[in-house]
């Protein structure tokens, strides 16, 4: 039965693993889709690249500073062979994969706010830094307690633990602060704000938006149910708070957006960004407010960010994820009081606290970590490379090759 039981949970992690990896696709799509035809193929190749690099990066320094476990034994110990510290069923390998997927998202969630004129191996070399040194701390601190905090500060000060079941402080307003930064650093696209206007650059495709928005939320299911990381503790509570939380962004972003399909299919993402903290300890009701509230969010920063702010990311990914990430994490604490129909077991202070540490913390990150790229390699394409597109500048060649030979544009 122990057997059974070890083999059970390996397969069910993996089964995790491999939603929230194809999750990457989604970020790909919905990039993809956002973006103007000439930088179509950057897009893809920059979320498979980030992919590995975030995975090495992981693999061999990430893992190590966020939970103290190194990989650097035989296939043997990695299996779990009786009187190791690994798990039966090489469960300890599939955990690393299902959180190297997680990790891997910090670079994605970047990739969209910079798109369209950030060059590719100073992008890279951040993805390197982000993965391997920045993301372990505040993954560490939260999920494994890291330096103290949890007993010190949350427990011992705030009133309770602080609580982020499936990432909306750790993954999504980490990295959408993260890209902040970057994207201050960055600068807007060429033309985008110039004679003190706004120019408006419509996306390429909306199917292929549509698509990355899909993909995405199929995968969530994997990011927030599976991390229980065991078939004991998967609650069907976590499901239904997801898809609550979902259709309350997409109802939310459909009102408040006017109809526009672009805000529609990231209002579902809104949502389920905001609802990963708390969606183990909300009630569906809850759950659904929270995502409502976190794609009107979206809509009202992205539109003053862009109009007003003019702050040029492209795809959003600071209200996104920055933002409805960080009310995410404040609304498991609101929520997830038992006056309100949670489960209780919460701190609304240390949620409070916890959030903007979180935030403050990718801010800080985003702002560091892309100044030693540009230092070091120049962040920013030039203008004339943003004019013939990523894909020429970079890849030397379009996302329609075929169609471009045969029109003498290549």
């Amino acid at each position: 039965m122990e057997q059974l039981q070890s083999g059970t949970n390996v397969f069910f992690l993996l089964m995790g693993a491999i939603l929230v990896f194809a999750m990457h696709g989604g970020f790909a799509f919905l990039e993809v889709g956002t973006v103007r035809h000439k930088n179509q193929v950057n897009a893809l190749v920059k979320i498979m690249v980030d992919f590995a690099v975030s995975t090495t990066a992981y693999f061999f320094i990430g893992y190590w500073i966020a939970y103290g476990v190194t990989f650097l034994h035989s296939a043997t110990t990695l299996t779990g062979a009786a009187g190791t510290d690994f798990l039966p069923n090489g469960f300890s390998l599939v955990k690393f994969f299902f959180l190297c997927t997680f990790a891997a998202a910090i670079p994605a969630i970047v990739s969209g706010g910079i798109a369209e004129r950030a060059n590719f191996w100073p992008q890279t070399l951040a993805t390197g830094l982000l993965v391997g040194l920045a993301y372990p701390l505040i993954e560490g601190a939260v999920w494994n307690s890291n330096f103290g905090l949890q007993e010190h500060l949350f427990k011992g000060m705030l009133g309770g633990a602080f609580r982020d079941f499936a990432g909306s402080i750790v993954v999504h307003a980490f990295g959408g602060w993260v890209a902040l930064g970057a994207i201050r650093r960055l600068g807007p696209r060429a033309g985008r704000y110039d004679k003190g206007g706004v120019m408006g650059i419509p996306p390429s495709s909306i199917p292929w938006l549509a698509m990355g928005s899909w993909m995405l939320c199929v995968g969530w299911f994997g990011f927030n149910v599976m991390s229980s990381q065991s078939v004991t503790g998967i609650s069907g509570l976590v499901a239904m708070n997801s898809l609550m939380a979902m259709v309350g962004g997409i109802l939310a972003a459909l009102v408040i957006g006017k109809n526009d399909p672009g805000f529609v299919h990231n209002g579902a993402l809104a949502g389920l960004v905001a609802v990963c903290a708390g969606s183990d300890i909300m009630h569906p009701i809850g759950a659904f407010i929270t995502g409502g509230v976190a794609a009107a969010i979206f809509v009202w920063i992205f539109e003053l960010a862009t109009l007003k702010w003019k702050i040029d990311d492209v795809l959003g990914v600071w209200p996104l994820h920055g933002l409805c990430g960080l009310w995410g994490g404040i609304a498991a604490g609101i929520f997830g009081q038992q006056a309100l129909g949670g489960m209780g077991d919460v701190s609304f202070f240390s949620q409070l606290v916890g959030s903007l540490m979180g935030a403050g913390f990718g801010l800080l990150v985003g702002t560091i970590v892309y100044a030693i790229a540009d230092i070091a390699l120049g962040f920013r394409m030039s203008d004339d490379a943003q004019r013939r597109g990523a894909d020429i500048a970079i890849h030397n060649i379009s996302s329609n090759p075929e169609e471009d030979v045969r029109m003498g544009r290549l």
